[in-house]
């Protein structure tokens, strides 16, 4: 076999390993990082959404049930399908009074692009410093070169409820955000 269908051969068998293990605590190399799991309250914090407004947190505790997803990118492959089936059971959401945020690295005009681009009804906040994804301890995975994907299931109290990390299962953070929201009723 050619050196060149051995790397891709290793590059494809990477990219089908997962690459955290859910519910286990993630090495960040950084001890700044406090890390939210199930029972800790949403932390603090305001970010710019997609449209150039500010979108503070507090403003929705105890109003709506959260689902708050951190995604890598806007419009790479897995981020635009988790984004788009988040989409697609947007009513789903809003039934279950819950509202549905996105959070990445990206700039306002980067969301706004993507949220145009795929027609999202919901908030996407940029975190160019990544401040609240810190804040939160959400891992880098990747040997910490590519933003983690995890999903926090929050009640109307602010209490974190569920956590689901997976950067494979783009789509499943949907599902499982949808199983709890059932519970919480």
């Amino acid at each position: 076999m050619s050196n060149s269908k051995k790397n891709w051969l290793i590059f494809f068998v990477l990219c089908e390993l997962p690459l955290t293990m859910p519910g286990k605590a993630q090495n960040n190399n950084n001890n700044n990082m406090k890390k939210i799991e199930t029972g800790s309250k949403v932390p603090s914090f305001a970010l710019q959404d997609q449209n150039g407004n500010m979108f503070d947190i507090n403003t929705v505790i105890g109003k709506k049930n959260l689902v708050i997803y951190f995604y890598p990118k806007d419009d790479s492959p897995g981020c635009t399908k988790e984004a788009c089936y988040f989409r697609d059971q947007y009513d789903v959401f809003r039934q279950a009074d819950a509202l549905i945020i996105g959070i990445s690295g990206q700039s306002v005009e980067s969301h706004r692009k993507f949220a145009d681009k795929y027609k999202l009804k919901y908030t996407l906040l940029s975190d160019k410093d990544n401040k609240v994804r810190k804040l939160f301890g959400v891992p880098a995975d990747f040997l910490g070169a590519l933003p983690g994907r995890v999903t926090y299931i929050c009640d109307k109290t602010g209490k974190v409820v569920y956590v689901f990390d997976s950067q494979t299962q783009a789509t499943k953070h949907v599902d499982e955000a949808l199983r709890i929201l059932k519970d919480l009723k």
